[in-house]
């Protein structure tokens, strides 16, 4: 996660220097938390949750309650993640619903941070979850913000309540308070009011917030805030909680080359916990906040659990049975493959995905490489193929190649290294799916592991000719996978037929290696 990408590369690297230490000494223990403050205060965290987290970490670091089964560097972080789950807010919060619907959520926060898109991301999550939301566009102030909450609950498929145009006219508190009035009309069970804001903080924004928090009495206020906003950060939401109060904080642009700090600040200065995250800038790139998890993340331990949420929200069971079925028949296409890189885009960012597993700091410039259009050209490829050319490869000779590229707005080189990508990973998913590990390029046998085609590989080491020469030729073969047995003690060592060469001895003559290359190009 971008926002706590210096924070996490200081930290680790600070363990780093903790390793090979067989017992940790004060002075070890006051270097490292030295290190920690200093991490912390660069990514922006209010002074005095510094102050609070590194005092916890230095005492309990020299305590006797340290796990005798870890080494100096393991118990450092397994202290550093609970503090950081303890400020982050210790448990995940979950919306509290009304008993009586409908319940009301109302949205608060400055202009800027994203309120807006906000409403529209939290309805499609709500819908998502079954339930039936209702977005009501009471922010009359700002240009255009009634227009911009129609598109957006339009692109998240959620009706909008607006019977205001906005840009200065209407009362906002009165269009709040008809807003939940409309929704126990048409049965919707959930109501989001987005407020207005400001570029500051001023009496009139905190007086028409905690207006149309009385007109509407909320289930649920949440302060939305911008993570890139630094050190304002405690200010704003000390200010937000005065004048209007709040039951729980929303982090937005998470994704952004931001220090972090607002998340780690907030939580602990005003007590109210961070329930969700934005992470990216489409209405799906929104996720429920797990403290535990967003730790694990700070400090390169991977999110293995929300990995899988999003691998389950996006995969259709039946597509992977069918797909799975396919691999062990041999007849896994580029169709399916397709289909299997479309359920992989709609998980979210590739770069988002391969940030959640653990290490992933130390393949942060491939991450930063990583282009995430390349699946988009890659669909463009497959779908400007014939229905034959996906189910049968083979078929694509140069004239189609180019065709292809063409149609697709790309290279020949392109399709060329498409097909390729395709055959190795059809052949890795197949020796995977008959319960096999796959050889990966670059990587030696994994120790213990069972590869399918072992006993083959051995086999093909084993010649049965005595005659040396005749016995390479035999090796030869069987490595390339076209060997058969021998004809014949004056027989090619291919089993092609024809002479022995030089008396039947030697090795295989120039019209058996020409009939080889002839088979294995078929």
């Amino acid at each position: 996660m971008a926002a706590f990408g210096t924070l996490s590369d200081r930290l680790t690297a600070t363990f780093r220097n903790l390793r090979g230490k067989g017992k940790l000494t004060p002075a070890d223990v006051d270097g490292t938390v030295r290190e920690i403050r200093r991490a912390l205060l660069d990514a922006d965290v209010a002074l005095e949750v510094v102050k609070d987290f590194t005092g916890q970490v230095r005492e309990r670091a020299l305590g006797d309650e340290v796990n005798k089964a870890l080494n100096p560097a393991q118990q450092v972080v397994q202290i550093v993640n609970d503090e950081l789950i303890r400020i982050l807010g210790g448990q995940q919060r979950r919306l509290e619903f009304a008993k009586k619907p409908p319940t009301v959520i109302m949205l608060a926060g400055l202009q800027g941070a994203g309120k807006t898109t906000l409403a529209g991301k939290l309805a499609k999550w709500l819908a998502k979850e079954g339930h039936t939301p209702l977005l009501v566009a009471s922010d009359l102030q700002r240009p255009n913000a009634v227009t911009q909450l129609q598109v957006v609950g339009e692109q998240a498929g959620v009706p909008v309540y607006a019977p205001e145009p906005g840009n200065g006219v209407g009362d906002p508190v009165k269009v709040a308070r008809d807003g939940v009035k409309e929704a126990e009309r048409k049965q919707y069970d959930t109501v989001i009011v987005d407020t207005a804001g400001r570029l500051g903080i001023d009496a009139e924004l905190m007086k028409q917030a905690a207006d149309i928090r009385k007109a509407v009495d909320p289930d649920e206020v949440l302060f939305v805030i911008d993570a890139m906003i630094g050190q304002d950060a405690v200010t704003t939401a000390r200010a937000f909680q005065d004048g209007v109060d709040f039951t729980g904080v929303v982090l937005t642009k998470l994704d952004g080359d931001a220090r972090g700090g607002a998340a780690l600040s907030v939580a602990s200065i005003t007590g109210r916990p961070i329930m969700f995250a934005s992470v990216g800038e489409g209405l799906d790139d929104f996720e429920p906040f797990h403290p535990d998890r967003m730790a694990g993340r700070i400090l390169d331990l991977g999110d293995i659990l929300t990995l899988i949420e999003q691998a389950q929200q996006a995969f259709d069971e039946d597509e992977a049975r069918k797909t799975a079925e396919k691999l062990a028949t041999d007849s896994f296409t580029l169709d399916d493959f397709l289909k299997q890189m479309q359920q992989l885009k709609n998980m979210g960012s590739i770069k988002g995905m391969l940030g959640m597993l653990p290490g992933a700091r130390g393949m942060r410039e491939q991450l930063d490489n990583f282009d995430e259009r390349e699946i988009t050209r890659t669909e463009a490829i497959i779908q400007s193929m014939t229905f034959a050319e996906r189910t049968t490869p083979k078929l694509l000779n140069g004239s189609r190649r180019l065709r292809i590229a063409k149609g697709s707005g790309t290279t020949v080189t392109d399709v060329n290294q498409l097909v390729q990508r395709f055959e190795q990973a059809a052949k890795m998913m197949k020796t995977v799916a008959k319960g096999g590990v796959p050889q990966v390029p670059g990587m030696g046998p994994i120790p213990g592991a069972s590869y399918v085609g072992k006993k083959k590989q051995q086999a093909a080491k084993k010649s049965r000719s005595g005659n040396p020469a005749k016995r390479a030729a035999e090796n030869a073969a069987l490595a390339a996978g076209a060997a058969k047995a021998p004809a014949g003690v004056g027989g090619s060592g291919f089993g092609l037929g024809g002479g022995g060469g030089a008396g039947g001895d030697g090795g295989p003559t120039e019209e058996e290696l020409a009939a080889l290359q002839r088979m294995l190009g078929r």
